[in-house]
């Protein structure tokens, strides 16, 4: 039987709420320590653009809780952090993790620095640690069917492919300074749109050329971007599109239309459970678990690589440091 994990998060807003939500349930960890600069941070309700799940606050009355990432270093033995700060924070965060002998697991995305990227993979390497990056699209039914489906060629071969995401800007946590502080989050670029780039990349594999064209919004220069992803000796193109250059109470929205060569495949965030494949005499629809089981399963997958001491292929930060070149590419 595998001893669970003993595992930080750090950064409880959103996304670290999230995870120690997945963490509480899991057989593979257990949530040991919070950390967050404010000491109120658990007794705030969960706020951003989709339903995550959620958790009473009484059941963390035996977790630790501290205001300073080095002192929970001291005090606790860990095993693994969760880093769910703020994009800018994620090398130091994560490098105090790694020379302390923790795995990391980091949100999206990993880093906006390219050299920070690089800087911690070396660190893990020379401490034998494991980093993952949380990519929970990955795991998501619709996107994981999708995958079968391409590879599989139950439709045959992919012609066209076609990702959005969408959202009204951010007004909750600390986005607000976020505006003040301009382009310190990288924009719906690496904050949203990175979730289809990271996708496609992970699916199809880096493309030729980029043909890019992005819009300036509250948070970045690239808070809007439509983009064609360009394979060169293959009948095959990709477009990315989507921001948050909206009003703030527009609905999250976000989904994919695939066209293979006998079907096409379309799912929406709105109708989160089912999958549509249509024809030309019949449209068939395929049930799906919760989109919100993603978050679980990419947690447990790499807590399990952590036990099984094998390579996080799915979440790994050298595959995630690619995503993030290849963000910078629409923005050259």
């Amino acid at each position: 039987m595998m001893i669970p994990l003993r595992t930080a998060v750090v950064g409880f807003g959103f996304m670290g709420k999230t995870h120690a939500a997945n963490i509480l349930r899991s057989d593979v960890m257990t949530l040991s320590a919070i950390v967050d600069r404010s000491p109120d941070a658990i007794g705030q309700a969960m706020a951003g653009n989709l339903d995550t799940g959620s958790f009473d606050p009484k059941v963390l009355s035996s977790v630790r809780q501290y205001t300073d990432w080095e002192e929970c270093l001291e005090k606790e033995g860990l095993d693994l952090a969760y880093i769910c700060v703020h994009t800018s924070k994620h090398c130091e965060m994560a490098m105090k993790a790694l020379r302390k002998g923790l795995h990391v697991f980091i949100e999206k995305p990993f880093v906006l620095d390219v050299a920070e990227g690089e800087a911690l993979i070396e660190e893990a390497r020379r401490q034998q640690w494991k980093i993952g990056v949380a990519h929970v699209v990955r795991f998501m039914p619709a996107y994981v069917r999708l995958m079968e489906l391409y590879h599989e060629e139950m439709y045959g071969a992919l012609k066209f492919l076609s990702l959005t995401r969408f959202s009204g800007i951010p007004h909750w946590g600390e986005w607000e300074k976020r505006r003040q502080d301009f382009g310190s989050s990288g924009g719906a670029l690496f904050d949203l749109l990175i979730h289809d780039i990271d996708y496609v990349y992970y699916l199809l594999g880096k493309p030729d050329r980029i043909e890019s064209r992005c819009l300036p919004g509250a948070l970045s220069l690239h808070d809007y971007v439509s983009a064609f992803w360009h394979y060169e000796g293959r009948d095959r193109m990709v477009k990315v599109e989507g921001g948050n250059t909206f009003h703030a109470r527009l609905p999250f929205e976000a989904g994919f239309r695939a066209v293979f060569e006998r079907a096409s495949v379309t799912w929406s965030s709105g109708n989160a459970r089912e999958l549509y494949v249509a024809d030309d005499v019949s449209l068939q629809t395929i049930a799906l678990p919760d989109a919100g089981e993603g978050y679980r399963d990419e947690g447990t997958y790499f807590a399990r690589c952590i036990l099984n001491d094998t390579y996080p292929e799915t979440c790994s930060a050298e595959s995630s440091l690619e995503t993030v070149r290849l963000c910078h590419q629409h923005i050259r």
